[in-house]
């Protein structure tokens, strides 16, 4: 099986840390958000992973273009990178990993964490992803029959015509077949918005009498922005807290308490703190004399003499006598 994971976007929601970190680098509990979705994939199915590719844009640097090979090779696979330099849609973002389009195909867009306990059926020709919603006219949705199979696809319908939202994961049996649906769909000039999109290449595939089927996730996790980000690693913490290391043994703890679940990685020293709940201290962060609550604090940053909660704090911070909820990039300071 081969992976296809497009992530060229700019992450302008989760600015100012997408300035200098991709998205789908920045790190849940110890983890970059791209591990997890790897990860999650991985743990649906028994077949081998042989290549995952990253669709990404040449800004990211040749820092992250290591960083998501390291990804792969922990699974076992070859870490391919390509590029996708116009933003033309889903489909072309595919597209641009045009030679790993054969076999068992699996697709997962890069700001998508899910829960879930199936396991997936290569069998089956196609499969689309799925959660109930309470609001579908935000989010594309499938239409189903009464057998459960795939009739259509509406596009944030303003009237009810489905609660399964569509989660940006798919499956496809044919990875030969899908390449060439797309070269139709690219080569007709078909659009919507401009862009070429995956929707359009399922709905031909549908007309051709392709069986679509549904898999539904019992939980659907956004990182789209700082708050969502901080609920995603609250449940991430919740989810993996007796299944993953979370506090590594080489950390400093003096005077200092933890309330469950937390992250406490490589190297973080904690003096006369209180971090938790829901607290992720990424490696070599510390914190001294503060209290800190439903946050992130990136790599190497430091909190010092602070009270701060629903926080995001990149890498290399240096925060001192602070109460406040706080989102800071890269390389900031605030004294």
């Amino acid at each position: 099986m081969n992976i296809i994971i497009p992530m060229a976007g700019m992450g302008k929601r989760m600015r100012p840390h997408t300035i200098t970190t991709p998205k789908p680098l920045v790190p849940i509990a110890g983890k970059p958000m791209v591990h997890r979705i790897v990860e999650d994939i991985a743990n649906t199915t028994d077949q081998s992973i042989q290549e995952i590719a990253f669709i990404i844009s040449r800004s990211f640097g040749q820092e992250a273009e290591n960083s998501l090979k390291e990804v792969a090779a922990r699974f076992g696979a070859v870490g391919k990178i390509f590029y996708q330099d116009e933003p033309k849609g889903t489909a072309h973002a595919i597209y641009c990993a045009a030679e790993c389009l054969q076999g068992n195909i699996l697709v997962a867009f890069a700001d998508t964490l899910f829960k879930a306990t199936f396991s997936l059926d290569t069998e089956k020709d196609a499969i689309i992803w799925t959660q109930r919603v309470e609001d579908p006219s935000a989010f594309g949705v499938v239409e189903l029959d009464n057998n459960g199979l795939i009739t259509g696809f509406a596009e944030k319908p303003k009237e009810f015509v489905s609660d399964l939202a569509i989660i940006g994961v798919y499956y496809f049996k044919d990875g030969d077949y899908l390449k060439r649906e797309i070269e139709y769909v690219i080569d007709n000039d078909i659009k919507h918005g401009g862009e070429y999109g995956i929707t359009d290449v399922m709905k031909n595939m549908l007309a051709k009498g392709t069986p679509f089927y549904t898999g539904e996730v019992e939980e659907w996790l956004d990182c789209g922005n700082k708050d969502a980000t901080l609920y995603t690693l609250s449940r991430i913490l919740e989810l993996k807290q007796n299944s993953e290391q979370l506090k590594h043994p080489s950390a400093t703890i003096e005077n200092s308490v933890i309330i469950e679940p937390c992250f406490v990685g490589e190297g973080v020293v904690l003096k006369n703190a209180v971090i938790g709940p829901y607290v992720s201290m990424e490696n070599n962060s510390n914190a001294e004399n503060c209290v800190i609550k439903n946050s992130i604090i990136g790599q190497y940053s430091s909190v010092k003499n602070s009270v701060i909660k629903n926080s995001l704090l990149g890498n290399y911070i240096n925060c001192q006598s602070k109460e406040d909820e706080l989102s800071l990039g890269d390389y900031s300071f605030i004294l």
